[in-house]
């Protein structure tokens, strides 16, 4: 059992950090699938793998349905952007998704595991099944309203939504880089930069002008490096995710090709109203 489960020991800490969304939490969550799977003769065991993988879930799962009953505060799941270490968020952007994890959070815990097992991990729904402790049918439809909201209202155009995600995509990569002439070039001469009271003191709630919004943008790069394209109310817009915890949602408007308003939503009671999707996942 342990070659079988150190074999195996990537492919259970990948699943456990996209139930979960931390890696330390993974780590956990894995450590105690060890602890359950060393009681078990594995020669009773027909796909070991398989088994292992629901081991796992259903530890993630205890450890979600946990997490809600205590929820623990949001300024203690946030760190502070400037704190995060880039390579960290390269590394999370590439292997899981901030905006993916984002939504994954509002997700049941049930539907969370459903979705990763099936839809990530291609985990035929007898073992999902298995995991949430559910009937094939009924873990079939968590799967499929976990995949609504991951995936998000139908585009009705697609072309022109195409069009808007790779302003947006473009506009966060030059605030990223602090790259001036792009930023320039993406923003409408009288674009407006509005924030809510969590996101900016009274005297800069609002902030209008090509130049102006430029130069701000530039000096929150490090906000920018925890950032990711997503679906914001239906629309391409940013959330500002350091380590997958939801920071901010950047809402952005786009008119003739260029960004005409950055609506920064940071108030707890209003990022829980905005719609958040991934879109169609590659």
């Amino acid at each position: 059992m342990a070659e079988r489960f150190d074999a195996d020991r990537d492919h259970l800490r990948a699943v456990a950090h996209r139930m979960l969304g931390s890696r330390d939490e993974a780590d956990d969550a894995v450590q105690e699938a060890w602890l359950r799977a060393d009681r078990i003769d594995l020669d009773t065991v027909e796909n070991p793998t398989g088994w292992l993988t629901t081991v796992t879930a259903r530890v993630c799962l205890d450890m979600l349905r946990a997490r809600r009953a205590r929820p623990v505060p949001s300024a203690a799941l946030v760190e502070a952007p400037d704190a995060v270490e880039p390579e960290a968020e390269a590394v999370l952007a590439e292997s899981v998704g901030r905006a993916l994890l984002v939504v994954l959070d509002r997700l049941s815990p049930a539907q969370r595991v459903a979705f990763v097992l099936h839809d990530l991990f291609a985990v035929p729904f007898e073992e999902v099944a298995a995991a949430v402790d559910r009937s094939v049918p009924a873990a079939k439809k968590l799967a499929s309203r976990a995949r609504e909201r991951v995936r998000g209202t139908p585009v009705t155009d697609p072309a022109r939504h195409a069009g808007h995600r790779r302003i947006v995509a473009a506009f966060l990569a030059a605030s990223r880089g602090g790259d001036l002439d792009t930023l320039l070039e993406l923003l409408a001469p009288d674009v407006v930069r509005r924030a809510d009271r969590v996101a900016a003191p009274a005297s800069a709630r609002s902030v209008r002008g090509a130049r102006q919004v430029a130069d701000e943008t530039r000096e929150f790069a490090a906000r920018a490096r925890a950032g990711e394209v997503a679906l914001v109310d239906g629309s391409p817009g940013i959330v500002i995710a350091p380590r997958g915890r939801l920071l901010a949602v950047l809402r952005v408007r786009i008119d003739g090709g260029r960004i005409s308003e950055v609506d920064v939503i940071a108030d707890p009671a209003r990022l829980s109203r905005v719609a958040l999707a991934v879109g169609p996942l590659p």
